[in-house]
């Protein structure tokens, strides 16, 4: 027993961080994200966004988060800004915090018809009970040109990619396919299947997760 005991703190020590709490492969998920959106100025955006997530076939919650953030928008084509993001996550069958300082560039073009945008993120992940990390996140966002019925539903795909520095690449992609459409004049929503797979930090392995999200947007 205390050989055993030797060898699970040794392997957590050596560990490159704290395992999430962990799912069934193809597990099925309930994600869902308010945003509040301020413009005190035309070139300006101050955003709030909480979002939670319910894992284990949508039966137990594990991840909460909330985001407050600043862009400022150069031009149509191009917005830049920052922002900070506290996470609380279920590790090892326990709520952990995590603290993010990010920066954003985001550039925004048509063709065809269809819209594109690209947003580039950069975090700092900051813990107090393991090591701290960099990572990279590039989101490409295509709406289709075609909205339906007077809620304007218009049909969207994405794709982000997550790389972790510290000795792992990327790690973790992400796949949306959804609507989205006007509820009233300034609140708006995503509704759209995600597909998520995650490289484990101490194999090769990849295991996916499917996820239902459903995303709102205030804007004032």
């Amino acid at each position: 027993m205390k050989q055993a005991k030797i060898i699970f703190f040794g392997l957590l020590f050596f560990s490159v961080a704290i395992p999430a709490y962990a799912y069934d492969n193809h597990d099925f998920q309930l994600w869902n994200t308010d945003v509040q959106e301020f413009k005190p100025n035309k070139s300006s955006k101050i955003i709030l966004e909480e979002e939670f997530h319910w894992g284990n076939n949508a039966g137990d919650f594990y991840y909460q988060h909330y985001d407050a953030g600043y862009a400022y928008m150069l031009n149509k084509y191009f917005n830049f800004g920052g922002g900070l993001r506290y996470i609380k996550e279920k590790k090892t069958d326990k709520f952990r915090d995590d603290s993010d300082p990010y920066f954003l560039f985001l550039t925004y073009w048509q063709l065809a018809g269809f819209n594109f945008s690209d947003r580039t993120r950069i975090e700092y992940h900051y813990y107090d009970y393991q090591a701290n990390f960099w990572r990279f996140r590039n989101k490409m966002d295509i709406k289709m040109p075609w909205k339906f019925t007077k809620f304007n539903i218009q049909p969207f795909i994405a794709d982000e990619v997550f790389f972790r520095f510290n000795g792992i690449d990327l790690n973790e992609n992400r796949l949306y396919a959804g609507f989205a459409f006007n509820i009233t004049k300034n609140l708006t929503a995503e509704l759209s299947y995600l597909w998520k797979a995650n490289k484990n930090s101490n194999t090769t392995n990849w295991t996916d997760t499917n996820v239902l999200s459903i995303k709102t947007k205030l804007s004032f």
